[in-house]
């Protein structure tokens, strides 16, 4: 047990344990080494947060992606949808399957392009939606479809300046034709992406947002002729726009980013309250005395100046600790601030624990999260490494198994 939380292990493609175990059992082996704690509460919390700043007719899309940026896919969309998210996104078609294969009913969209017959159908079998981006695209999904006898909901994706997928805005009353006269598609939603919305400066921000509008207002006016269909449902808010401007809700917000936790911008901490749902712990694998003049670790980046207690702990670069941190970060252990030693190896990091004398093996190191009065953030890391959040969450590799607790 964690902080009189209960435990649940999440899906890990590295482990396997005996269904005989009890649960005591496995929370022992699967905390021998290493591993990453998600707090489900939290996560359903930062959603109801979130929801407060939606109107009755906005739906927010949980955005789980990439293993739910590091945090369990499957487990974190079950709490989400819970917590009253209507939608999930995912970027590949594999992600989708995930979801339907572990029961989950809500519409998923998949952000990422799909080109083949084989994939299409796919998308069919297990009722997701596509984003489409262009002509072909189209042409390929309504080709396939017809040939089984298929009708799919479909959305189009709008570049309105982020030039990465999507229909240039130029041209999306032209696609949005296209698609509403093809057969077998179904027109669900229009969506277009943000390139600068965590920026303070809203300049480029309001440009898209402009040119989305103009597309929408077009497409409106062609549908007009036809009220029998409902008008697709609009989105182009992310994580930042959805906290910047209320303007930018529309019919459905996607969040991703704060859905975990944390904040696209500093500037923006204030309009809602969240928490970081992850945390990284590890174990202490062994304690040791160096002598003044010793070097630790490949190259010797580190040589002690004084008599110096070391803790070696069993988490290194393969887990997702990124080596360029090497004699950067601070960790906690028992609520004191512990200095990384030396270059972070494949398997392993060396701390300086001089100031716990009686550290014993077994102890665990907080990597990310809290312990005591002291937090570290993916923030912090990023921060020091020049990168992003998203980057650091992302990077927690499989070996490494999650642990729910709620």
């Amino acid at each position: 047990m964690v902080s009189g939380k209960s435990i649940s292990i999440a899906n890990t493609t590295n482990q396997s344990l005996d269904s005989s175990l009890h649960n005591s059992e496995i929370e022992v082996g699967i905390r021998q080494r290493a591993w990453v704690e998600v707090d489900l509460e939290a996560l359903g919390e930062n959603v109801r947060q979130i929801k407060r700043l939606l109107s009755a007719q906005t739906h927010l899309m949980a955005v789980v992606k990439a293993d739910a940026y590091g945090h369990g896919a499957v487990s974190v969309a079950k709490m989400v949808c819970q917590a009253g998210a209507e939608w999930l996104a995912v970027a590949t078609l594999p992600e989708g399957i995930e979801l339907r294969e572990a029961g989950i009913k809500k519409p998923i969209l998949v952000l990422g392009a799909i080109h083949t017959p084989a994939e299409v159908q796919a998308i069919a079998h297990w009722q997701l939606q596509p984003t489409l981006c262009t002509p072909q695209q189209a042409l390929l999904f309504s080709e396939t479809l017809s040939s089984f006898n298929q009708s799919l909901g479909v959305q189009i994706k709008i570049d309105t300046g982020m030039s990465r997928l999507g229909t240039p805005w130029q041209q999306g009353l032209e696609f949005f034709q296209l698609v509403q006269r093809l057969p077998n598609l179904e027109l669900a939603g229009i969506y277009s992406h943000f390139a600068t919305a965590d920026s303070p400066d809203p300049t480029i921000m309001r440009q898209q947002h402009y040119r989305f509008e103009n597309v929408v207002n077009e497409i409106r006016e062609h549908w007009q002729s036809d009220t029998d269909l409902k008008f697709p449902v609009l989105h182009i808010a992310n994580s930042a726009a959805t906290l910047a401007d209320a303007n930018l809700h529309y019919d459905m917000v996607r969040i991703g980013l704060s859905l975990y936790g944390l904040y696209p911008a500093p500037h923006l901490e204030s309009v809602v309250a969240l928490k970081p749902a992850m945390q990284i712990k590890a174990r202490v694998t062994q304690v040791k005395t160096i002598e003044a003049g010793t070097g630790v670790s490949y190259g010797y980046q580190f040589i002690a100046k004084k008599q110096t207690r070391i803790a070696v702990v069993g988490i290194g670069y393969a887990d997702g600790i990124p080596r360029n941190l090497s004699n950067k970060i601070k960790v906690l252990i028992r609520g004191q601030w512990v200095t990384q030693i030396g270059t972070i190896t494949m398997d392993q990091i060396m701390l300086d624990v001089s100031d716990i004398p009686d550290l014993q093996v077994g102890e665990v190191v907080t990597l990310l999260g809290r312990d005591g009065d002291y937090s570290i953030s993916a923030d912090d890391w990023a921060n020091t490494l020049g990168t992003i959040s998203w980057e650091i969450l992302c990077g927690f590799k499989h070996r490494l198994p999650r642990v729910n607790i709620k």
